[in-house]
């Protein structure tokens, strides 16, 4: 499978963000692709920076004008697209989720943010109602995809989850970056984590993970903080944790690679990890903690 990542920054109005993320999936048919992922809540700035009631005006339904577009395009160049929407699910309910369209222009399915974070410049608590859809994967021409969001990436269980539902790859779309004042090594060991874990989802469930992160720097319009550089590296690893294709934390990219999904029968049979796990000792995982 050939698969893009649209690592993007943003372009200042929902209709400028769309024509991007349309000349981008284009682009990626252009050059074989089966598999377009977009990032977290691209079509607009990551407006979690402050909270602001009148923000919840940028949601929408789904279906909705952002499925109805990516629908009509994934129908004419056949190909299954993952955008990133702020849902509006009913007044005063609203949800971070990623929806997926197959080449029939079908909504495929939806997967709602389960993990909410609540962090200074994160505050996502304040507009996402946590996902009341679990971890299932979903079904389309480009495979089984299991699509988790952002703060969901640090989570091993959600990983886990998908891989026994019969995922046959993990996509995270992304919306992290740095702090501005953090210091330099700081950032590094930050961005370094990201990586690592990720990369450890792979290696431990035998899957290919792609991350499609944003990038660029955005201003927090409360003028609290001093805004929040995203620092893009897009990536794609294979079954063992080995890096496939990677951006830059810099500038916008189409990151294009080819994923072999026949390739995690091999790593299984190799690295057995799912016959191996003890699921008769594993009953105190479902309690916040041990006390």
């Amino acid at each position: 499978m050939t698969l893009a990542l649209v690592q993007q920054s943003d372009q200042g109005s929902t209709a400028a963000n769309l024509d991007d993320c349309e000349a981008a999936i284009r682009a990626a048919s252009i050059r074989g692709c089966s598999l377009v992922l977009l990032q977290e809540l691209h079509n607009g700035p990551y407006f979690c920076q402050t909270e602001d009631p009148d923000l919840f005006d940028l949601a929408e339904p789904i279906p909705g004008p952002t499925t109805e577009r990516l629908s009509a395009l994934a129908r004419e160049l056949e190909m299954v697209i993952v955008g990133s929407l702020f849902e509006r699910r009913a007044p005063g309910l609203y949800h971070n989720t990623a929806v997926v369209l197959d080449t029939d222009g079908s909504l495929a399915g939806i997967y709602r943010k389960m993990h909410i974070p609540d962090d200074p410049g994160y505050y996502e608590k304040f507009y996402f109602t946590p996902g009341d859809l679990g971890f299932n994967p979903v079904d389309t021409a480009a495979g089984r995809l299991g699509i988790l969001v952002c703060w969901d990436q640090w989570f091993p269980e959600a990983a886990r989850a998908m891989a026994l539902a019969g995922a046959q790859i993990l996509l995270y779309p992304t919306a992290i970056g740095w702090d501005p004042n953090d210091a330099a090594d700081e950032q590094q060991r930050q961005l370094d984590a990201w990586v690592t874990i990720q990369r450890a989802h792979a290696v431990a469930n035998g899957l290919p993970v792609a991350a499609c992160n944003r990038v660029g720097y955005e201003t927090d319009p409360s003028g609290v903080t001093s805004g929040a550089r995203f620092w893009g590296s897009s990536f794609v690893c294979g079954p063992q944790g080995e890096i496939l294709a990677q951006a830059d934390d810099q500038t916008p990219k189409l990151l294009v690679t080819d994923v072999d999904l026949n390739r995690t029968e091999q790593v299984r049979r190799v690295w057995p990890f799912l016959r191996d796990r003890r699921i008769d000792a594993y009953d105190d995982l479902s309690l916040r903690y041990r006390d």
